[in-house]
């Protein structure tokens, strides 16, 4: 394949018109907090709502909420304003807390409602003069607040008479670092892992703080530091001592530090025999475990599990139950106010019926048998990651029990760093689904935010496509990702589109003729990656191992269940998985309203039901003449996308431009490996021509059988 010519010819052509241009380059480090210059007239307008800082208490987390607004302003309006003991001016912006600021108290403000993580925007009067007020009931509320003001003005927003009161709905906003102690990054497409272990504590990367500043802009509160297979040496004092000079860097910002758990530490680093979690030896040996990182780390979050998933040990290793495995651990955070988030991606060593029916049937027998510092994190679909699933049955399910969404930032199966598939359509698919558990409107959003079935202890959690990549996630509009995360994390009900408008607005231009086609591209981008890749409910057809590029041949090896001929069911009768009674009866996980909805929607067509190709869809034309339209389709999509990306040449810097459209033509020609490829598989059992006017695949079907790829990145362990 060409892609690295395409690549390297591309950014040398960045790098040189850039140099002939005189442009500034950019180079993607600033991600969405730019804070370039602002145009007049607006430029004029925020200066007077900005003459003077006036920011009452002297915390560390206050400290760097004064510095971001000093550091947007002085960027966005060509210098800082100057900082006041008290309002001197029209135009004072006045940081501060109840408690902390009696500037602030005297106004008397709303602010209760809003929890920790509140803040309130309000222009006010201060002594007769104009001024405006970013006021939480804690310090990092203020920092949240800051962090929108300068949002308002990077997306050109007025700053006149706001009355804005913001709180997050979901109370954990974690961000899951599948990173491991040699830096490699499993799933990851962006470089190293940035937590540089070799060198912590003693050398605290400054990128940390920059990533702190990232991620709090859109409200993160939490960080997983390690691989969910995790590695029993993160907790040995060493490391338990590195994570410790992270939590410093990140304090300040809001942002708590966790840890994955290896069920069985208590065995390879505690030197007991057992890890049964009803022996009293190893309860004490992690309650002395939790103690011992609450020294170190006093306001560390907890721990994340992944037990008796795709051989990691756990509790059933012992007869018991995931409840006693995550109550034990619960237990032993306690009284540190720590939380134990319990992953539900299991699948046992005997092979089901149906793999996707396993984490429903552990689990839900298991509602409100857990503690109330544990919550059950869920991935988005039943399972794995793919480009299309239906939401997972678990949502909904366990009225007792809260659970957590997870969300994968890092495309493991939507192309890696390469392809622009822009996933918050994605995300806001899964969590406007209706679960129907408590009738219409029992969104997978209410049972995420808790308000569903009342419960407390909320969390989003997105497995991170960070790493130490200049750009941070490999590409450009990956970063969009990140932000769509951490948006809908703080509010589940917002739309993907307006996350799109704010996040091209802050990271590439206001200008109208850029933002209109742009984000209509990337609104686009994850129904063009389905086409190509997955099209009418296919799945798991990825690469084995690595999940790079297409394989639908793939069979064999030491379990069914990680083959793609397990989930198509290709054969010359037709394809598609029987999810419904007369096959796996997958679907009566879901309430029954739910389930008929899923299966109605021919989006999941080959999800829920095993269809012969000669069959009839929406469209008039046969199933398997639709296969080969929405294949096609999918690369015309790509091809499109990069004229549009051509046109939007004068409204982005020549380095950025190039990066993005040397990636867009690897993923056209990708787009197309994977129409060939799929083709040319699939007619072998389908025995039929293609429609008139669309063109065979490139290369014969062992052409692309032969393809490998034993060091494509981010392989998993």
């Amino acid at each position: 394949m060409k892609k690295f010519a395409l690549l390297a010819s591309a950014m040398t052509l960045g790098l040189a018109s850039e140099s002939a241009s005189g442009a500034r380059a950019e180079d993607g480090y600033d991600l969405w907090l730019r804070y370039r210059p602002v145009e007049a007239p607006a430029a004029g307008a925020y200066r007077a709502a900005a003459s003077e800082l006036v920011v009452q208490g002297g915390s560390p987390t206050l400290a760097v909420a004064r510095d971001e607004l000093a550091r947007g302003l002085s960027g966005m309006l060509g210098q800082a304003p100057p900082l006041a003991a008290a309002p001197g001016r029209d135009g004072t912006v006045i940081l501060g807390t109840p408690a902390g600021s009696p500037l602030v108290a005297r106004l008397n403000l709303p602010l209760e409602p809003l929890g920790p993580d509140g803040y309130l925007i309000r222009s006010v009067q201060v002594d007769g003069r104009p001024a405006t007020v970013i006021a939480g009931n804690s310090d990092v509320g203020v920092l949240y607040g800051v962090f929108d003001f300068l949002r308002r003005m990077q997306t050109r927003q007025p700053v006149a008479g706001l009355e804005v009161a913001e709180a997050p709905k979901v109370k954990l906003r974690l961000l899951n670092h599948w990173d491991n102690l040699d830096r490699h990054v499993e799933r990851g497409y962006s470089g190293q892992s940035i937590w540089d272990w070799w060198r912590l504590p003693d050398v605290r990367d400054p990128r940390y703080v920059d990533y702190a500043r990232a991620s709090a802009s859109l409200g993160i509160n939490g960080t997983v530091l390690n691989n969910v297979n995790a590695k029993a040496d993160s907790l040995t004092a060493p490391y338990i001592a590195k994570a410790a000079a992270v939590a410093d860097v990140l304090r300040p910002y809001g942002i708590k530090v966790y840890l994955s758990a290896r069920f069985s530490a208590p065995i390879e680093i505690g030197g007991l025999k057992t890890a049964d979690p009803l022996d009293p030896a190893v309860r004490a040996w992690w309650k002395a475990k939790a103690d011992e990182i609450y020294r170190t780390i006093p306001d560390f979050g907890g721990f994340l599990v992944k037990a008796n998933s795709e051989g990691q040990p756990g509790p059933q290793d012992y007869g018991r139950s995931h409840a006693d495995g995550a109550n034990m651990l619960a237990e032993a955070v306690a009284p540190h106010g720590g939380v134990v988030m319990w992953r539900a991606f299991v699948y046992s060593n005997e092979q089901p019926e149906d793999r996707i029916k396993q984490a429903y049937n552990e689990f839900v027998p298991l509602n409100g048998k857990f503690r109330d510092n544990v919550i059950v994190q869920v991935k988005n679909g039943p399972l794995d990651f793919q480009p299309r699933e239906p939401f997972h049955p678990l949502f909904g399910a366990t009225p007792k029990t809260p659970l957590m969404m997870e969300f994968q930032i890092t495309k493991e199966y939507l192309g890696f760093s390469t392809h622009l598939v822009y996933q918050g359509p994605l995300y806001e698919e899964t969590l406007a689904a209706d679960t129907w558990r408590k009738g219409q409107g029992s969104t997978v959003a209410k049972v995420v935010d808790g308000s569903l079935f009342g419960h407390a202890l909320t969390g989003m959690a997105g497995v991170a496509n960070v790493g130490s990549d200049r750009n941070w996630s490999g590409s450009h509009f990956d970063q969009a990702n990140w932000y769509a995360f951490g948006r809908l994390a703080w509010d589940p009900e917002l739309s993907s589109r307006a996350i799109a408008q704010e996040w091209a607005r802050m990271t590439f231009s206001n200008d109208p003729r850029f933002l209109e086609p742009v984000v209509g591209m990337m609104i686009a981008s994850r129904e063009t990656v389905v086409d190509y890749m997955t099209p009418l409910g296919l799945h798991h057809l990825m690469g084995e191992g690595h999940h790079y590029g297409p394989a639908p041949w793939v069979a064999g090896g030491p379990r069914a269940d990680w083959t793609s001929v397990y989930f198509h069911r290709a054969s010359p009768e037709g394809i598609g998985f029987d999810r419904m009674a007369s096959g796996s009866n997958a679907v009566a996980q879901y309430a029954p309203e739910a389930g008929r909805a899923l299966a109605a929607d021919e989006k999941n067509l080959l999800w829920f039901h095993r269809v012969p190709w000669d069959q009839r869809v929406s469209s008039g034309r046969t199933l398997w003449d639709e296969l080969v339209v929405r294949y096609t389709k999918g690369v015309e999509e790509v091809s499109a996308m990069r004229r549009t990306w051509a046109s939007m040449k004068p409204y982005v810097d020549p380095q950025r431009h190039a990066e993005v459209a040397a990636y867009l033509a690897v993923q056209e020609q990708e787009a197309q490996w994977w129409r060939d490829a799929c083709i040319a598989y699939f007619q072998t059992f389908s025995k039929r021509p293609l429609p008139a006017g669309y063109a065979p695949p490139a290369h014969s079907l062992d052409y692309y059988r032969s393809l490998e790829f034993p060091y494509a990145p981010g392989r998993g362990d």
